[in-house]
C-alpha cells in the first residue's frame, strides 16, 4: 500500500484530533517517522495496526472516522497536485463516477505498483444511480462513500446520497453496490443529442476501421475472435478463431470475463493480458498450447523476482448492434523500446493517429532523466527521514530531560503552554524530609574543589537511587541538603512511611561515603528532619524553571532537621502521629524551635524486619566513579 494513504489517515488525525493525537499513536504503533514517503510502498497489515491503535486511544467509531478520512482525501490530494485532475474527470457527476476506473489508469505511471479498485456505473435514472464497487482490500467501503461524497460537494457543488444496498465478498474480492441519489437530469439530454447526431453520419468501411486502429480485435458474443488488425496480424495471426478470454486475461476492471459483463462496462478502459508469454505467441505466431523449447532457465532464477513477459493491450470495448460482436480499439501498453521489440513490433505498427509513437520515443529518451530525478528524490525522502527521525530522538531527550527537572504530569502543562501559576496546587497532606551535613564548613576549609564535589556527587547520587527506591519524590539539592517528599506531586495514603523508610535509608547508606578530610578515616554524618502538613507545588520562574513546594510544613521539616543530631531522624509528632506500630518511635521531649515555640519532638530508630539496603544496591557504580574521580582529586590536591 501506497504511503499516499498513509498520509491521508495521518493528515486526517492531525486536522480534526491534533498533532498530539497523531504522535501518541504513532509512539503506540511503534512508528519512528513521523511522515510517510507517499511514493513508497508499506507493508498492507501496517494500515489496520495503526487504525486499532487509534480507535482505542481516540475512541472513535471506525466507520466514522473512515468515511471522514475519505471526505478529506479530496482536500488532502489538492497539495500534492491531484485536485486538477478530479476536477476534469467529467463534465458531470455521472461522467466522473463512469470514469473513476480511468483515473486509477492514469494514476498507474505514477504509482505502478498500484492496486486500485475497480467502479462501473448501471441503472441510471434522472435522479439515480447504481455504482458497484470491486476491491482486493476489504474495510474501505465507508472510506469510499466519504470520497464520493466530498467529491460531489467540491466539484459538483451537490449533495449526493449514498446507500449501501450489496455486500459481499466473491472469491478474494469485495463486491458492494451503492445506490447513490442525486440529480443525474443530464444523462437523457446527451443521449439524445448524440442519436439525432448519428443518423447524419455516412457509413464507415471495414477496412478503413482496421487500417485506422492496427491493434483492433473484433469478436463475437460466442467470444471467439473473427477478425484482428494489421499490426497484430504481424505477430499473432493464429489468434484469429480463438476465443477471447481462454487467449487473454482481464486485468482491470475486476469482472469475469464474459460478453454481457463487458456490455456493461462500455465506460471503463480495459486492459488484457495474454496468458502465455508473448515470446512463446510469436515463435508459435499466436497459437495456444505450443510446446516450450525449454530455454528459459527459470530452474536457475527461482529465487530471482518474476518477470511480466505477456503482451498487455488497453482502450475500449465497443459494442456493434448492427453486426452483433464487440470491437475492441486497443494498443499494447509498452513502455520503452526494449519491451517493444520483445513483443516483435515495430515503430511502424503503432497507430498514427494518437500520441503512441511519441511516448513511446519521447520515453526513451528521458528515461534516464526520470531515473536519476526519482533516485534523487528518493535519496531526499530518505535523508528527510533520517532528519525526522534524528528531530524525533532529540524530542525524546528533551523530553526526558524535562521529566527530570520536574513531574511528568507537570511537564505536559509547561509543554502545552501553561503559566508557572496554572501548574501550582494544594497537596492536603505530604510529609518531608530534609538532611544536611553538619561538618560541611570544616569540610570545605580543609579539602580541594574536587573532593567536595566527588563527595557530594557520591552522596546525591545513592540518595537518587534511594528516591526511586522508595518512591519519594526528589525536590532539590542545594550545596549539602537534600529535600524530598512523598504524597506530592502524585498523592498517596502512605507518605509518612515512605519518608521514613527513605530517611532510614539515608541514614545508613551515608557509610558508603567517605569523609574526604585529611587524616579522618571514616565516613560522613548527616542530619534528618522530618514533618507532615500542607504544602503548595508549583513551577517558580520562566528561566531555567523548578518545580518546588511552598508552605509551613517545608520550614518545619527544615527546623526538624536543623535541631537534630547526626546519624539520627528527627520528627514531629504530626509524622510520629501518621506512623503505623511497625514503626520504633522515641520521645524526646519538649524542644525550643526557631520560629515554632516549644514542640514535643521524636526520634525515629528502626522498623520491624527492615534490612538496610546494600552497596551494591543503592549506587553500583559507586567504585568506579571514585576511582575515575581520584586522580582529578589528587590532581587538584597537588
Amino acid at each position: 500500500m501506497y504511503g499516499l494513504i498513509f498520509e491521508n489517515f495521518s493528515g486526517y488525525i492531525k486536522v480534526k484530533y491534533g498533532e498530539d493525537a497523531w504522535d501518541n499513536v504513532r509512539r503506540l504503533a511503534n512508528i519512528d517517522t513521523p511522515t510517510f514517503s507517499i511514493h513508497h510502498v508499506y507493508p498492507e497489515q501496517l494500515l489496520g495496526k495503526i487504525a486499532k491503535k487509534t480507535f482505542t486511544t481516540l475512541g472513535c467509531n471506525a466507520d466514522e472516522f473512515f468515511e471522514g478520512m475519505g471526505f478529506y482525501f479530496v482536500e488532502f490530494c489538492s497539495k500534492y497536485g491531484y485536485g486538477d485532475v478530479l476536477a476534469l474527470l467529467g463534465r458531470e457527476l455521472r461522467d466522473f463516477l463512469n470514469g473513476l476506473d480511468n483515473l486509477h489508469e492514469y494514476l498507474k505511471f505514477s504509482y505502478p505498483r498500484l492496486r486500485a479498485p475497480s467502479y462501473y456505473v448501471d441503472n441510471e435514472t434522472p435522479t439515480s444511480a447504481m455504482l458497484h464497487y470491486r476491491s482486493k482490500r476489504r474495510g474501505f467501503t465507508t472510506y469510499t462513500i466519504g470520497q464520493l461524497k466530498a467529491v460531489a460537494e467540491t466539484y459538483y457543488k451537490m449533495e449526493l446520497a449514498i446507500e449501501v444496498k450489496e455486500s459481499e465478498i466473491k472469491f478474494d474480492t469485495v463486491h458492494v453496490s451503492f445506490q447513490m441519489t442525486f440529480d443525474n437530469q443530464t444523462k437523457q439530454a446527451m443521449n439524445s443529442d448524440l442519436v439525432r447526431e448519428e443518423a447524419r453520419l455516412p457509413a464507415v468501411s471495414s477496412s478503413v476501421l482496421f487500417e485506422i486502429f492496427p491493434f483492433i480485435i473484433v469478436f463475437g458474443e460466442d467470444m471467439v475472435v473473427q477478425s484482428i488488425g494489421r499490426s497484430l496480424t504481424q505477430i499473432i495471426p493464429n489468434i484469429v478463431g480463438c476465443k477471447m478470454n481462454e487467449y487473454f486475461d482481464v486485468v482491470r476492471p475486476l469482472i469475469e470475463f464474459k460478453f454481457d459483463m463487458i456490455l456493461s462496462r462500455s465506460n471503463n478502459i480495459f486492459e488484457l493480458m495474454t496468458n502465455e508469454p508473448i515470446d512463446k505467441l510469436l515463435k508459435s505466431k499466436g497459437a495456444l498450447g505450443a510446446e516450450d523449447d525449454g530455454e528459459d532457465g527459470d530452474d536457475d532464477n527461482l529465487m530471482e523476482e518474476e518477470v511480466d513477459k505477456s503482451l498487455h493491450v488497453k482502450g475500449q470495448m465497443n459494442f456493434m448492434a448492427d453486426w452483433n460482436v464487440v470491437m475492441f480499439l486497443c494498443s499494447p501498453a509498452i513502455k520503452n523500446l526494449e519491451e517493444l521489440s520483445f513483443a516483435g513490433l515495430f515503430i511502424c505498427d503503432l497507430s498514427m493517429h494518437d500520441f503512441s509513437r511519441d511516448l513511446l520515443l519521447a520515453s526513451s529518451q528521458q528515461s534516464n532523466d526520470l531515473k536519476d530525478a526519482l533516485d534523487s528524490e528518493m535519496e531526499k525522502t530518505k535523508l528527510m527521514e533520517e532528519s525526522m527521525g534524528k528531530l524525533d530522538e532529540e524530542m525524546k531527550r528533551s523530553d526526558l530531560l524535562l521529566s527530570q527537572m520536574m513531574p511528568k504530569s507537570v511537564s505536559e502543562k509547561v509543554k502545552a503552554g501553561a503559566s508557572p501559576v496554572d501548574t501550582c496546587e494544594i497537596f492536603e497532606q505530604v510529609t518531608i524530609v530534609f538532611n544536611d551535613v553538619p561538618l560541611f564548613g570544616d569540610i570545605c576549609a580543609n579539602c580541594d574543589g574536587m573532593q567536595i564535589v566527588l563527595m557530594l556527587n557520591t552522596m546525591f547520587g545513592i540518595f537518587d537511587n534511594l528516591s526511586d527506591r522508595n518512591d519519594v519524590y526528589k525536590v532539590e539539592t542545594v550545596k549539602d541538603c537534600f529535600v524530598g517528599v512523598s504524597g506530592a506531586p502524585e498523592r498517596c495514603k502512605n507518605h509518612a512511611e515512605k519518608i521514613m523508610d527513605m530517611a532510614m535509608d539515608m541514614r545508613d547508606c551515608v557509610q558508603f561515603v567517605p569523609d574526604p578530610r585529611p587524616g579522618v578515616n571514616d565516613h560522613i554524618k548527616i542530619r534528618l528532619g522530618s514533618h507532615s502538613g500542607q504544602v503548595v507545588g508549583g513551577i517558580v520562574g520562566n528561566k531555567c524553571p523548578r518545580y518546588c513546594l511552598f508552605g509551613d510544613a517545608m520550614n518545619t521539616s527544615s527546623r526538624m532537621m536543623s535541631f537534630g543530631q547526626e546519624q539520627a531522624v528527627h520528627v514531629s509528632g504530626a509524622v510520629k502521629a501518621a506512623l503505623p506500630p511497625a514503626y520504633t518511635v522515641k520521645e524526646r521531649g519538649k524542644v525550643t524551635v526557631k520560629g515554632k515555640g516549644e514542640m514535643v519532638t521524636f526520634w525515629v530508630e528502626s522498623k520491624a524486619n527492615r534490612v538496610p539496603p546494600a552497596k551494591d544496591e543503592v549506587f553500583p557504580n559507586l567504585e568506579g566513579s571514585a576511582k575515575a574521580e581520584a586522580p582529578a582529586a589528587e590532581a587538584g590536591a597537588e
